[in-house]
């Protein structure tokens, strides 16, 4: 389902939500490279912090000249270094995500938004498709240029469930999950790999409606995305029931866990409108910002 024209498409649609959204970077102290956000550290920006004594090899810059007329003691200024926001963003690159074309319109919106306002704010950015435990890591320009997705079409496939502890995760990042979270297993393992090494981590799960509300009734032919079998089933109230049940117990654990680690779990709805689909949770979870 990703032609040319639909890459193209969810890119524009991408660019246009970055001019009203961004990720959350100006809330939280960074430590890192040179850039335009507040850091943790004592660097060179104006934005003044504290005095200490002077020290030999101090810059004379940054002397108190003032403080030293009064007193004649050398003190230094200091100041908040300023430094680029590290992003690591895991793509979900299993089947389903791709099995519906409404589901992998959205999900192609997202990966060109999340990487559009990474690289808007200067942020480091590292992007990862996941397949289980195999994994690959490309380019921002790989991204851009649409070069991802033979990329992707050439990689192994790996367990049903993703795993991060291969791909590796960086001290103090953003860590963006982009995934349906459709996968067998405990959500614990993938949630600490979000919140470890002091990262702070958001979940962005595209779904939609015949995944989370169907209207089965009588005789479907379903599909295994991952496989790509099929499996005929009679569908009634009963059977439509407990896969409801399901479902709903399934994101209640997620729910429940990232509520736990203080991760933003965001569900993101494929058929609405792209901006009002994130504004309804991801931006009131604290997941995004509106753009001042």
């Amino acid at each position: 389902m990703r032609s040319r024209e639909q890459l193209d498409d969810a890119m524009l649609a991408a660019r246009r939500l970055a001019e009203r959204l961004r990720l959350p970077l100006g809330a939280q102290a960074w430590k890192g490279q040179a850039g335009e956000f507040r850091g943790a550290g004592v660097g060179s920006s104006i934005d003044f912090q504290d005095h200490r004594d002077y020290m030999p090899g101090d810059d004379p810059r940054h002397i108190n000249w003032q403080a030293y007329a009064r007193t004649g003691q050398y003190s230094m200024k200091l100041y908040r270094e300023e430094v680029r926001p590290v992003v690591d963003l895991f793509v979900d690159a299993s089947e389903s995500m791709w099995a519906e074309e409404v589901k992998g319109a959205r999900t192609l919106e997202l990966l060109y938004f999340f990487v559009l306002s990474a690289e808007r704010s200067g942020a480091s950015l590292r992007v990862t498709f996941v397949k289980g435990d195999k994994y690959r890591t490309m380019p921002t320009g790989t991204i851009l240029s649409h070069l991802w997705v033979k990329e992707l079409d050439e990689m192994e496939e790996g367990d049903s469930v993703p795993s991060l502890e291969r791909v590796g995760t960086r001290a103090n990042a953003i860590r963006i999950l982009l995934s349906d979270l459709l996968f067998e297993g405990e959500p614990g393992r993938l949630v600490r790999d979000l919140y470890e090494r002091q990262g702070t981590g958001l979940i962005f799960a595209p779904f939609s409606q015949q995944e989370a509300n169907p209207g089965w009734q009588g005789q479907y032919d379903f599909v295994d995305a991952e496989e790509k079998t099929r499996h005929p089933h009679q569908i009634g109230d009963a059977v439509l029931g407990r896969y409801l049940e399901a479902y709903q117990r399934h994101f209640g654990l997620w729910t429940e866990e990232c509520r736990r680690h203080q991760i933003a779990l965001a569900r993101v709805s494929a058929e609405a409108d792209l901006f009002d689909s994130l504004n309804h949770e991801a931006v009131r979870l604290g997941a995004l910002e509106v753009m001042p």
